[in-house]
Parts: C-alpha cells; sequence; structure tokens
C-alpha cells in the first residue's frame, strides 16, 4: 500500500513514512492510493473476528490493509496492546448504547481523557513509540486542539520515549474541565501553549510550521491531529465495529450521524464506506459553526475568519477551517489533485471560499457518497440532552448532543442510526447544569482537576514564536 498527496504530489510513500511526517512537502494530506475493497465474504469473516478477537483483533485486520511495512505480529501486537479493557474500561471497547428500536449510541467516549479521540491516539502513541525505536530517532508532535485532541494526545504521548509534545489551544476557550486535563500535566515532554486566538488560529500555526520543509526536517516534526493519516485510519474501525453490533447480517445497511468540526471523525466513515461498509448515509451535524453543513447544502465551501467563528457550548467544534474535508473533496473530484490544490490555496486564499454546486460531481454527492447534514444551537442542546435524559436515561454532552438532534431528521425507516458519542458530559459540566439543574457524574479520577497546578504559556498566535519555543526545547 502506498500513499500519495491531495494535492498533486504522486511521489508514493510507505505508511512509517506518513506516519512521522503528517503533511505531505505540498501541503496537501495523504490518502492512499486506492481504497482497499471489503467484499461480503471478508465482512462475513471480521464480524467473526470481531465476536471471537474482540476489538483488538477487528482493529489488526483492517490495518493491516494499510499497513505493510510493520510485520504482522508486531502490528497485532501493537493492536492487543493498544485495546483492552484496562484502558478503555470495557472489553467491547465501543459498545452501543440502544436509546429506542433503530437508534444507537456507539460509546467511544471510556478512554484516559473521556472523549472519542482516546480511540485513535492511543493507537498512536504506540506506534509512534514503536517506529522511532526502530528508527533510533525522535519526533516533536505539534498539534492544535479546540478541547479533546490535546488530552488525548498528551495522555497517549507522555513519558513516552523519543517524543515531545508541543499542543496548542485557543486560550480561554476551552471548557474548565478540558484546560484542567491538559495544564495539569506535569511531564517535562509535554508542552501546552495556550493562543490568543480561536482554534483555527492554532491549525493555521500547525499547518505553517508543518509547510516550513527546513525546521519541519531539521527538528523531526510530527503531527497528531487527524491530518496525521494514521489517526483518521484508526477511526475506521469504530464504524465496523458499530455496524457489527448494530446488525446481525451483511445484507443490512446503517447510517452513522457524526458531530463534525473539523471533518477527521465523518472522513474516516467516508473512508469505511469507500471500502464498502454497507453505510446508507453520513450524517454531518455541526453547532453554529455551519462551514461544513453550507457546503452540503448549497455546494459553496466559505471559511470563517476568528471573529466569526462563534464561541459556543459545543466547543470541540468551534472551528470554521475543517482540515480533513480536503480529503473528501480529492474523492469528490476524481482525486484531481492540481484541482484540489487551486480551490485550497488560490480559491481560498483569493476569496475566502470555492463553489461547487454546479460541478456535477457536487450534484451526485449525496446518492455517491451518503452524505446529509444539519445544523444544531444552544437552545437545540439543551433540549435534546433534557429529552435523551428524561426519555432514555441517559446523558449525553453537547456534542454528542448536536449529533443526536441531526440524526432525528435524518431517519430512514427499517435502517439503524448510530450516533457517534463523542465525551462524557463532565467535560462539559456547565452546560448540563443548565439542561438538566444537576452535576454530570464525574469518575474519582478526575475529582479536583480544576485546583490543580498548570503547566501552561500563554502566546500571540506568531507561527515563528512557536518555532523558537520549539528550537528552545529540543
Amino acid at each position: 500500500m502506498n500513499y500519495i498527496s491531495t494535492r498533486g504530489d504522486t511521489t508514493r510513500r510507505k505508511f512509517c513514512d506518513i506516519l512521522l511526517e503528517g503533511l505531505a512537502p505540498d501541503g496537501g494530506l495523504y490518502l492512499p492510493e486506492q481504497y482497499p475493497q471489503v467484499d461480503s465474504a471478508t465482512l462475513a469473516a471480521w464480524r467473526d473476528v470481531h465476536a471471537s478477537q474482540g476489538y483488538a483483533g477487528l482493529a489488526f485486520e483492517i490495518l493491516s490493509l494499510y499497513i505493510d511495512d510493520i510485520p504482522s505480529a508486531d502490528l497485532k501486537a501493537i493492536c492487543a496492546k493498544t485495546y483492552t479493557s484496562a484502558v478503555f474500561g470495557t472489553e467491547a471497547i465501543v459498545p452501543l448504547k440502544k436509546l429506542r428500536e433503530g437508534f444507537f449510541l456507539e460509546a467511544l467516549s471510556n478512554g484516559p481523557t473521556l472523549a472519542f479521540k482516546d480511540m485513535a491516539m492511543q493507537l498512536l502513541g504506540n506506534l509512534f513509540e514503536y517506529e522511532l525505536a526502530r528508527r533510533g530517532q525522535q519526533l516533536n508532535i505539534l498539534g492544535a486542539t479546540s478541547g479533546d485532541t490535546g488530552s488525548a494526545a498528551e495522555y497517549a504521548m507522555r513519558g513516552k520515549k523519543g517524543i515531545r509534545v508541543f499542543m496548542l489551544s485557543p486560550h480561554g476557550r476551552m471548557s474548565a474541565f478540558q484546560q484542567a486535563q491538559m495544564f495539569s500535566l506535569q511531564d517535562e515532554n509535554i508542552h501546552n501553549i495556550a493562543i490568543e486566538g480561536v482554534f483555527d488560529d492554532c491549525q493555521d500555526i500547525v499547518k505553517a510550521v508543518s509547510n516550513d520543509l527546513a525546521f519541519k526536517r531539521h527538528y523531526n516534526i510530527g503531527t497528531v491531529n487527524s491530518i496525521n493519516w494514521a489517526r483518521l485510519l484508526a477511526q475506521v474501525v469504530y464504524y465496523f465495529a458499530g455496524y457489527f453490533q448494530a446488525t446481525t447480517s451483511n445484507d443490512e445497511r446503517v447510517s452513522f450521524a457524526v458531530p463534525s468540526g473539523n471533518f477527521g471523525n465523518v472522513c474516516a466513515g467516508h473512508v469505511a464506506r469507500m471500502m464498502g461498509l454497507p453505510i446508507q448515509q453520513l450524517v454531518v451535524a455541526t453547532n453554529e459553526n455551519d462551514v461544513l453543513d453550507e457546503f452540503f447544502r448549497t455546494g459553496v465551501y466559505r471559511v470563517r475568519a476568528a471573529a466569526d467563528t462563534h464561541e459556543t457550548s459545543s466547543p470541540s467544534m468551534d472551528i470554521s477551517k475543517a482540515s480533513n474535508f480536503e480529503r473528501f473533496v480529492f474523492d469528490l473530484l476524481g482525486r484531481d489533485g492540481p484541482r484540489v490544490k487551486m480551490l485550497f490555496t488560490d480559491s481560498l486564499a483569493n476569496a475566502g471560499s470555492f463553489d461547487l454546486s454546479s460541478d456535477p460531481a457536487f450534484q451526485k454527492a449525496r446518492e455517491r457518497y451518503g452524505f446529509v447534514s444539519g445544523k444544531s444551537i444552544h437552545a437545540d442542546r439543551l433540549t435534546t440532552i433534557r429529552q435523551v435524559f428524561e426519555q432514555h436515561g441517559v446523558m449525553v454532552d453537547t456534542h454528542t448532543a448536536d449529533g443526536v438532534k441531526v440524526a432525528l431528521e435524518h431517519e430512514t425507516p427499517g435502517v439503524p442510526m448510530i450516533v457517534l458519542e463523542t465525551a462524557l458530559p463532565i467535560k462539559f459540566a456547565e452546560t448540563i447544569v443548565e439542561a438538566l439543574g444537576r452535576e454530570p457524574d464525574r469518575p474519582s479520577k478526575f475529582e479536583g482537576i480544576e485546583a490543580l497546578p498548570r503547566r501552561v504559556q500563554v502566546m500571540a498566535a506568531d507561527s515563528g514564536a512557536v518555532q523558537r519555543l520549539i528550537a528552545e526545547n529540543c
């Protein structure tokens, strides 16, 4: 399996090379040359593997199709080490919660930081450590977070040999719990940087540093954001696991509803569908920052300036530049790398948008790729949290509530709907109290976390300053 860039660089690269690299040299994102096709016999075999060997066994089967430069025995051991009940709190790893007939939540928030990002980040940490040891190298991870990616990355990488983490977050824009999770870590290889701006400013800095190829190579800069293909690949696994739990035969189809900001989570669903997983619809649920909903409704992709990015009660989705969206556009436009490069450089730089509404490819997007979308605002969030709790006795966080609200608008009779749970409610306690009048349950290991000493540096939105900080700490 070889990988190419979405922006036209057809240099073939192996998995372990792009694992450590992040962005392609031309600024594009990596995708496999082709998606492996899963036929009915393979799907049946994987259903049996999931039943007999669990989530780790299923992960190995799927990852093996994309990774051929790690020996099978080693890859199997990495999967077994990653997906354990000790780490994720349950043998099922991602159990389904049935709210009613044909409507499920897929629990992705049982990991160390109580958010779905743990599903991929725990694997990424083990892959990084394995490959760096094999090469005798070190890696400086530069990431941006709007809430959950940062803590998931830091908890996965803390204490790992040969790895330093420099994590950017928007100053004052994460929940108190999210900030405490990250900033309370005292590990010497973890560096928290609070950027005076919004998440998109953080993301722009990561891309700017990654595009400085001389700096990137000198300091061995890698990424853990969902621009890293390995992380997105790990997320493909839970779509198959959810499907096998919601169905009894491979003749059935399901739909997935995914709270979406940076498009990484739902892009993994797109990959699973392209492989042959019987997905009817991929429901993109946005909050007030509705860049993605606008595109799937109109064909216009229009990024927002920092001043126009709303601060909401589902803050991990307060994103107006969806980095992973480029991967889908690459597929949508027949893998036309030069055209994708033009759209994501020239068009966005000059006009702040591009319009595919008249393109025949967009007009067939729903039929061919299954994407539909919708938007949820704060009042919807409160209503949904109340309704799910009152009707089903289940407490959901704000992002999952966005997913449930939009999922209900796109149900198809006879097709199970699976909403991907985003985080546990404790991470957004203030809104839960507003909706339900009570505090959400807090795992005992996180008691008093907000009062712990903090290790964080506040900086202006300046990529040069971030580069200097990295250099000083290497």
